[in-house]
């Protein structure tokens, strides 16, 4: 048969007035699942070259490259210790976890780790369109939102950064939450069922807090949602399946509230629990760093600053520094003139209820995270905005159909301007990945694009030390406390610079003060550790062993604390407890050096066979074993 008499055929069978062409995705489940994988597309091209991406300083050693309970993989003891540590200054076990996961697929490979918080995104940007497309019954406007979403650079630090998978997590089980309360919102009864369906809502609101607190101000956002979209405060305020008056049931106000009471004895618990991980980590900076008045102002400051961001996102980098006076009292006022003025015409707004609900979700969301109780050094920060934005997207977005639809703009045309933005934002996210490359270039722009950066300097410098750049790095180390004499991290790593170039007294000098002055343990143990090493070069045995045994105090982990009362312990001819600690140490944190030092000390108390064997093992793994047997021999001799 020839191709015009099959098509001739084909076009006889084709039932009439159906097009060919629009088969495939004629049902409106079949549009949804092709806008879902065009999403999902646009996610995986905008951040590929994340792959590329190395891990940093910047807490990837602390969460992920340094860190012996979650190079362990998923064990019961690794579990056991996710939900009783605070580790970081946080309490987050799922994100531990999740760590714990990809180490056990990926080992250190940065590629997997980094991947997967893409997937992550992937999977928020689709859970955020179907989202309100459930809850507003509109395609065109959700998808809009959502990809606003995915393409906006400032979500780039939450992606990219493979220490930030808490964000892009406890951001998945959020909106899962709210995909589950829209459902148990249209059908709130108090039977088995709608009991039943607010569990589900509680569950995930739960897990989201167990993966980073940042969720906390959900219950808050339920009303939000509460007066639009779902309309159960006054009259509907969606055309659409959400808000049909027999869908929606509307309530009175004290049933709203008291169906959150158990949302907010979570959001309760969380806030305690998070505040104790944060004092026992040294990160709550206190009133005579940052006085309330500073606080404020900061405050004020970062809403105009995010909105800014927002609209122009230039120059995002991962520390925008803390300032340490005052703002000029202009500043300060233009920006609360400008917030108060925003939030009259929005409230004015009545008959367009998503401006006061995406303002006030932009405005609400920041509070756990705009700085009135200040943790850590910076004034904001890009991951915070993950979820905030969204807040934003949606009042620009409705916004924006709503006046094309007022002045009787076609769809064609108002997508030209809309694909121009999201083409623009796409490119600005792929680039703003590249940033995120290595630890030298990385810090580098942000010393680049910030004043009095402390912490970009210090790390720069911490980088530069473990490259062996060691006068390069002293510099930076130097101008960091230049910012802030009494920065403990530089202090701690000018102490090394000065303990590597032998000037012990100067480095001493350095770790004292962080051993009296942090707040941070682990910081203090560390600090124990060195200052322990310090004094052992120095011939003094007795004040490096008390050194010794206050980090294993302090930090009963500290493999390099064992080490050292090992080394004590064997100079003093006591091999059987230089074993031991040895051992402790070998097993804490498993290492060439530690290996070496081991199988040493069993050679000298006889155990010949058994220190060979050891010595085998690590020539035939070791990545350096000429290095690994240069340290092993200054450790044992003292310098």
């Amino acid at each position: 048969m020839s191709s015009s008499s099959t098509a001739a055929v084909a076009k006889r069978l084709e039932p009439p007035g159906v097009p060919a062409s629009s088969k495939l995705f004629q049902s409106a489940a079949q549009r949804t699942l092709l806008l879902c994988l065009l999403l999902t597309a646009v996610v995986l091209v905008s951040y590929n070259p994340v792959i590329h991406n190395r891990f940093l300083n910047f807490d990837d050693d602390g969460y992920i490259t340094a860190n012996s309970h979650v190079e362990a993989g998923l064990t019961w003891a690794t579990v056991k210790w996710a939900f009783t540590t605070y580790d970081q200054g946080n309490w987050h076990p799922l994100t531990w976890l999740s760590h714990a996961l990809d180490y056990q697929l990926f080992g250190l490979n940065p590629a997997g780790p980094h991947y997967v918080n893409v997937l992550l995104h992937a999977v928020n940007v689709v859970l955020l369109f179907l989202l309100l497309q459930s809850a507003t019954g509109c395609r065109r406007r959700s998808l809009m939102v959502a990809a606003l979403f995915a393409l906006h650079p400032i979500n780039v630090e939450s992606v990219a950064w493979a220490a930030e998978r808490k964000n892009v997590l406890s951001m998945m089980f959020f909106l899962f939450a709210l995909y589950a309360y829209v459902g148990y919102a249209r059908r709130p009864a108090l039977g088995k069922s709608g009991i039943r369906r607010y569990a589900v809502v509680a569950g995930f609101f739960a897990l989201a807090l167990l993966s980073k607190p940042q969720v906390i101000a959900f219950p808050f956002l339920l009303w939000l949602w509460d007066y639009w979209p779902l309309g159960r405060i006054g009259a509907p305020a969606v055309a659409g399946p959400a808000a049909q008056g027999a869908s929606m049931t509307r309530l009175r106000s004290g049933w709203l509230v008291l169906e959150k009471l158990p949302l907010l004895l979570l959001s309760a618990a969380s806030a305690v629990v998070t505040m104790k991980a944060q004092k026992a980590g040294g990160a709550v900076q206190t009133f005579s760093q940052y006085s309330l008045l500073l606080r404020l102002e900061t405050a004020v400051i970062s809403y105009v600053s995010y909105l800014g961001k927002a609209l122009w996102p230039s120059k995002l980098v991962a520390m925008y520094p803390h300032p340490a006076k005052l703002y000029p009292a202009w500043q300060v006022g233009a920006a609360v003139v400008l917030l108060l003025l925003i939030t009259a015409l929005v409230i004015r707004a009545r008959d367009q209820r998503y401006l006061a609900v995406g303002w006030f979700w932009f405005l609400g969301s920041f509070v756990p995270m705009i700085g009135l109780v200040q943790v850590g050094y910076q004034a904001m920060a890009d991951r915070y905005a993950y979820i905030p934005f969204i807040g934003l997207f949606l009042m620009l977005t409705w916004l924006a159909a709503d006046w094309a639809q007022a002045h009787q703009f076609g769809v064609r045309w108002l997508a030209i301007p809309a694909v121009s933005c999201l083409l623009l934002l796409g490119t600005l996210t792929y680039r703003q990945v590249g940033y995120w490359h290595d630890t030298e270039s990385f810090w580098r722009r942000t010393v680049a694009l910030t004043q009095d950066n402390y912490i970009a300097q210090n790390n720069l410098g911490d980088f530069l030390l473990h490259q062996d750049r060691t006068e390069e790095a002293a510099a930076h180390f130097r101008a960091a406390l230049a910012i802030r004499p009494d920065g403990i991290a530089a202090n701690l790593n000018l102490g090394a610079y000065e303990d590597g170039r032998g000037n012990l007294p100067a480095a001493i000098e350095h770790y004292q003060m962080v051993a009296r002055d942090a707040g941070d343990v682990g910081m203090r143990a560390t600090a124990y550790g060195s200052l322990g090493f310090a004094y052992r070069g120095l011939g003094q045995s007795m004040k490096a062993k008390q050194c010794f045994e206050t980090a294993l105090q302090l930090e009963p982990d500290q493999a390099r604390a064992m080490v050292g009362l090992g080394l004590i312990a064997q100079e003093n001819g006591d091999l059987a407890e230089a074993i031991r600690q040895y051992s402790r140490a070998a097993a804490v944190q498993p290492t060439d050096v530690g290996y070496l030092l081991l199988a040493r000390a069993l050679q000298q108390e006889g155990h010949v066979d058994e220190a060979n064997a050891i010595s085998e093992s690590v020539a035939r793994s070791s990545p350096d074993l000429s290095k690994a047997l240069k340290t092993t021999k200054s450790l044992l001799s003292g310098k």
